[in-house]
């Protein structure tokens, strides 16, 4: 019988698929903390009795993984891995496996919502009436404008489709694939610096690379089209959050969106008072289909592992 670990309460929260995957593997799943993520120091104190990790944003640094002499395998609940120390892992021979494409549809939809939340000012308006205000707030169509997607993976293809069923105009930069493959989904390939230029609203889907600086600094959001709509449900180190503070109180932004920060649960930032932003809690993944998904994926590559085989999704 081997252990798993799981550091993260959402894995298998709505389906128990993923818990019986790992039953049927012979892996006693351990979950110590049901409602919250597991502090760093218990993840210190529990990882030696680990074959198998199963986590969430927690931070597994090369200190956890030298901490775990039984581990054999390593899983993020989710699609990002840059919370895991890779070359620690790799060092030690440790696949690292993960849930590509798992929750890209629960990502783009809520994507989509905040695009037209921030527009419309709908979380403003119900504030107000909650408050027993009846304001009349205004906000622009989505039709008739551009919408600039910033990385063409699978959050950015669903998401042009969803702007173009709107009647928006798709433009798109992304620096790893061609041109062909925007083009053939009606989607007119740009520069970085056009697409910042001459979008009404800007949404980010890039990976954020560890200790490199924001894509959109200062410079760069400076040069977004006046008014424009940010939307950030991808990597809070994708942007500087004071800079982009200071944009939405000069007025030259018209609003943002975003479900992402560089410290999560968010701290002291400046986006809590600029006016006409829209903040939500990093709940892009948060679908019940989603959520299904990747502890489905994840279990099973986990229980690949433990059975002496390849997993199929290995980030190392």
């Amino acid at each position: 019988m081997t252990t798993t670990l799981i550091t993260t309460p959402t894995f298998g929260r709505f389906s128990r698929e993923p818990w019986e995957i790992l039953e049927a593997a012979g892996s006693a799943a351990v979950r110590p903390h049901e409602t919250r993520a597991m502090p760093a120091d218990d993840l210190l104190a529990r990882v030696p009795e680990a074959d198998a990790l199963i986590v969430g944003m927690d931070l597994v640094t090369a200190e956890v993984i030298e901490a775990g002499p039984r581990l054999r395998v390593i899983a993020k609940h989710g699609v990002g891995v840059d919370n895991i120390d890779l070359d620690a892992a790799r060092a030690r021979g440790i696949p690292v496996v993960f849930a590509p494409g798992s929750n890209s549809r629960a990502v783009a939809e809520l994507t989509f919502g905040l695009m037209i939340a921030a527009a419309r000012r709908i979380a403003a308006a119900h504030t107000a009436v909650v408050a027993g205000d009846w304001p009349k707030l205004y906000g622009p169509e989505l039709a008739g404008r551009t919408l600039g997607v910033i990385g063409f993976g699978r959050i950015g293809r669903l998401l042009a489709g969803y702007a173009q069923a709107f009647g928006m105009t798709v433009v798109g930069y992304d620096p790893f694939l061609d041109d062909g493959e925007l083009t053939e989904r009606g989607v007119r390939p740009v520069s970085f610096s056009e697409c910042l230029a001459m979008s009404d609203f800007v949404s980010l889907h890039l990976p954020a690379e560890p200790g490199r600086p924001p894509l959109l600094d200062q410079r760069a959001l400076r040069t977004m089209k006046p008014g424009a709509c940010l939307v950030n449900a991808a990597r809070g180190g994708l942007v500087d959050e004071s800079a982009l503070a200071e944009l939405l109180h000069s007025g030259h932004l018209g609003a943002a969106a975003c479900d992402a920060f560089a410290t999560e649960p968010l701290a002291d930032s400046p986006l809590r008072t600029a006016p006409n932003v829209l903040l939500t809690p990093h709940i892009g993944a948060c679908s019940h289909e989603a959520n299904r998904d990747m502890g489905v994926m994840v279990a099973q590559d986990v229980a690949r592992v433990l059975r002496g085989e390849q997993p199929h999704h290995n980030a190392t």
